[in-house]
């Protein structure tokens, strides 16, 4: 066997084993497929992004394509609630930093020292959260972009359109069937307001 392919089977069954832990907050049996980070590395126009947040890291399956896609001195900010696979992503991207709450951005980007994000990417199982938990991740995510910023976001159903429509420009939703479950993938783009910090 490989180191690879052994190194992806332990992802899988660390993944696997904090959904049995806690399925409310990682809404899936599986890491993400490399089709679905590679969908959602595309939407964001690298060049362009100077400080970019990752919600929901996981294992890391998007990060890493992250990592090969910044920029030099882009900044990286990580969010992990499950404490096992925050301590595996800062090993594994030790020049990213990685916080534990996503409903705290704007803490995170203060003792960051940073303004805006350009971009936020989010795997977080979104309708797996009570309202009150959504609707504050929704304004943390919309505060803490500059206008014009993306958020970029993987779900399972089609569930969040209304909410996500309500609070950004949806540019577009992308379906990726090579993943399990199969995602739509929501492009999302603030508006040119600005929002007061």
């Amino acid at each position: 066997m490989t180191l690879n392919i052994k190194s992806q089977i332990q992802e899988k069954l660390l993944f696997l084993s904090r959904f049995i832990h806690s399925p409310g907050q990682i809404g899936s049996v599986t890491p993400s497929s490399r089709y679905l980070a590679q969908k959602m590395i595309d939407a964001v126009p690298w060049n362009q992004v100077h400080a970019i947040a990752e919600l929901g890291a996981g294992t890391g399956p998007i990060t890493n394509y992250i990592q090969a896609a910044v920029i030099e001195g882009t900044k990286v900010v990580l969010f992990e609630k499950d404490p096992h696979l925050q301590k595996k992503l800062q090993h594994q991207f030790p020049k990213f930093t990685c916080y534990t709450d996503g409903c705290e951005i704007q803490s995170a980007l203060e003792q960051e020292d940073i303004v805006q994000l350009d971009c936020i990417l989010s795997g977080l199982p979104f309708y797996n959260f009570p309202k009150a938990m959504r609707d504050r991740l929704i304004e943390q995510i919309r505060l803490s972009l500059k206008p014009g910023g993306l958020f970029i976001a993987f779900q399972y159903s089609l569930q969040m359109k209304q909410q996500l429509s309500d609070n950004f420009e949806i540019k577009e939703i992308l379906f990726v069937p090579m993943n399990v479950p199969p995602a739509f993938v929501y492009v999302c783009q603030k508006g040119a307001s600005t929002d007061e910090r």
